[in-house]
């Protein structure tokens, strides 16, 4: 049952990386980033390394993810204000 769920966690943290590399949307690419940031913090908890694994959900996914959600809202407020009036998109 322990090879299941360590199986499991191996292919979400593939799927995850890669939807965060093909994403276009920035904000999803940074969701799917902190998502990825959790499901390794479970893999270091599964690898009995219950330090790193606080060290990657505090810093990985917590910090680094608001960091970049908030440089995502700055940048999409940036080219709002950019765009010439009447032209959306």
């Amino acid at each position: 049952m322990s090879w299941l769920l360590d199986g499991l966690l191996i292919v979400s943290l593939l799927v995850t990386a890669v939807a965060v590399l093909l994403s276009r949307d920035l904000f999803r690419a940074v969701v799917m980033f902190m998502a990825f940031g959790l499901l390794m913090a479970l893999a270091w908890v599964r690898l009995q390394a219950p330090d790193i694994a606080l060290a990657e959900a505090a810093i990985g996914a917590g910090l680094t993810g608001v960091l970049l959600l908030d440089a995502v809202s700055h940048f999409q407020r940036g080219r709002l204000r950019e765009q010439p009036p009447g032209e959306e998109g």
